[in-house]
């Protein structure tokens, strides 16, 4: 959105001023109300937790109830086949590896976007240029962007002087951007075509300018894709996906019909007795 209306409007919405910036008491009403500039991550869970949590799922169970069910039945018919069991249980824990090296990789970007993070951003305050640490930066401060930076957050420039960001870490495009404050863009723009903002965590590779903060943290779009890295649901296993698409279809599978000659065998026990 705040590529698509004017300066003045984005100036207005923010409560922010072009000669001094926000204030202290703007600053310490804004920090509560969004928090600090950084990106956010779950509690880190050791190995052995992440490797049980891959059995939480009921096709899971289902799989290795059936491989206890067909060991059990092997031994107790003397026939001693257990090839089936084995090969069930390689596959379940063997798809558990798999999830907890999923989880350690999606762990490994968010520390990488995180080491991406500009670790101080010029800002002009109560009339003042400062520097500060980029956590303590909010939406509507007013920051200077120089050659060889990060950029703190997401921001609409003010004013650009040959303004070029490279911008791969959100686009995957590595030519940088020749960004341009005049112009106005349509809602839809995609993000590399979005010449009057700059975004967290790009890099300026040459030229300066100047420009209001207008999300910071979680809400900045690299924040976005650290919200998807972080989401509870963790990338799902070639196996769990073959698995959730036969659900409808498991009724008349192998699984069942071990449980169900299991079932007919106790009840086969208790009539002969």
């Amino acid at each position: 959105m705040w590529h698509t209306i004017p300066l003045g409007e984005v100036l207005k919405k923010l409560k922010s001023d072009l000669n001094t910036g926000l204030n202290e008491k703007q600053i310490e009403n804004i920090r509560k109300t969004f928090g600090e500039n950084k990106l956010t991550e779950n509690k880190k869970e050791g190995l052995l937790v992440k490797f049980i949590k891959q059995f939480n799922d009921f096709m899971i169970i289902i799989l290795i109830i059936a491989a206890v069910v067909s060991a059990v039945m092997s031994y107790i018919e003397g026939t001693n086949e257990y090839l089936d069991s084995i090969i069930i249980i390689f596959i379940v824990v063997l798809n558990a590896i798999m999830g907890v090296a999923q989880e350690a990789k999606a762990e490994k970007s968010l520390d990488a976007l995180k080491k991406m993070s500009a670790p101080t951003a010029k800002v002009k305050r109560d009339g003042i240029v400062k520097t500060i640490p980029s956590t303590e930066v909010v939406p509507g401060d007013y920051i200077i962007i120089e050659t060889g930076s990060y950029i703190p957050a997401d921001a609409r420039l003010i004013k650009s002087y040959n303004l070029k960001v490279e911008e791969s870490a959100l686009t995957g495009e590595t030519v940088p951007v020749l960004k341009d404050e005049k112009v106005i863009l349509k809602e839809n723009t995609p993000i590399g075509d979005m010449l009057n903002m700059v975004f967290a965590t790009t890099i300026v590779v040459s030229g300066h300018g100047e420009a209001i903060v207008t999300n910071t943290g979680m809400n900045t779009n690299v924040g976005k894709i650290a919200s998807l890295i972080i989401s509870d649901e963790s990338p799902e296993t070639p196996l769990q996906r073959k698995l959730r698409r036969s659900r409808k279809k498991i009724r008349t599978s192998s699984t069942y019909d071990m449980l169900f000659n299991i079932y007919y065998w106790v009840i086969q026990k208790n009539i002969s007795k």
